[in-house]
């Protein structure tokens, strides 16, 4: 999780509470199954406790929550191992947003580049990244120097209980889903 983003969304709520944490603690602490639970209802939201999740607690109405979730988008640099959405390809010649001093690390991240007359210049058209593939970690820092963010940081809600009034939000998550990148 983003948390410099997180911090910046919960400081905009702060008459509720988030709990985060391991997962196993906060299903056992609400309950596993119905004979376990120590409020009812609780143990329905277990089984949503996975990934990156956590709890919720808040006396603002639901569409006052719906609204400030559903407007809570920032755009953030991928990370590692994140699939790419974009395909970034630099054409060979001068790269003007990068100094000399910048030329070796530029290499080391694997491209072909040289220093001509004291300017970073690429030798060959060179793809940063391609659209559907895991971001190496050459490409993260590589789109990071070029300042293109193409993550996404948004939290989502799965599901609600309100006394005995239990509703699921969003069906079938899997764990890359809890975090959109």
């Amino acid at each position: 999780m983003r948390n410099l983003k997180f911090k910046e969304f919960r400081d905009s709520l702060k008459s509720s509470r988030f709990f985060l944490g391991s997962n196993k603690v906060m299903q056992i602490a609400l309950g596993r199954s119905a004979s376990d639970e120590i409020k009812p209802g609780l143990h329905k939201i277990s089984k949503f406790l996975r990934g990156d999740s956590g709890l919720f607690l808040t006396n603002l109405s639901e569409e006052d929550v719906k609204k400030v979730f559903d407007e809570f988008e920032v755009y953030d640099f991928a990370r590692t191992g994140s699939l790419v959405t974009e395909q970034v390809e630099l054409k060979e010649g001068p790269l003007s947003e990068f100094s000399h001093e910048m030329e070796p690390f530029l290499r080391k991240q694997g491209m072909p580049v040289r220093l001509n007359k004291g300017a970073v210049e690429l030798i060959a058209d060179f793809v940063v990244c391609e659209v559907g593939k895991p971001l190496s970690p050459e490409s993260a820092r590589i789109l990071r120097l070029l300042n293109m963010k193409q993550a996404m940081f948004k939290l989502h809600l799965v599901c609600k209980l309100s006394g005995d009034d239990f509703e699921v939000y969003r069906e079938g998550l899997e764990e890359s889903d809890i975090e959109s990148s």
